[in-house]
């Protein structure tokens, strides 16, 4: 797997193929990316337990992640390809 901070950063910056990238812009639900960036989140977590403090980048990466796909994908007309049960068990 790719370096976890450089998946965050990557993800958090929302760069080119990134997953929210593309979920706002394109309204696409990448599922491999999202199974990545889900992966690079628990495993820095994983890694930052028992650390006193936790990077600002990173603290705002995960808010914004937690809140935004939520809302962006609760809207009616957002495209659920998937069963309904996958969008329930990440939310």
């Amino acid at each position: 797997m790719d370096d976890v901070l450089t998946v965050l950063r990557r993800e958090f910056e929302s760069v080119d193929g990134s997953f929210l990238l593309r979920l706002r812009c394109e309204l696409v639900w990448d599922r491999a990316a999202f199974s990545r960036l889900e992966r690079a989140m628990r495993v820095a977590c994983e890694q930052r337990e028992g650390h006193g403090d936790l990077p600002r980048w990173m603290a705002e990466g995960f808010y914004e992640v937690s809140h935004f796909v939520a809302e962006w994908t609760r809207h009616p007309n957002f495209p659920r390809p998937e069963p309904a049960q996958y969008y329930q068990d990440w939310a």
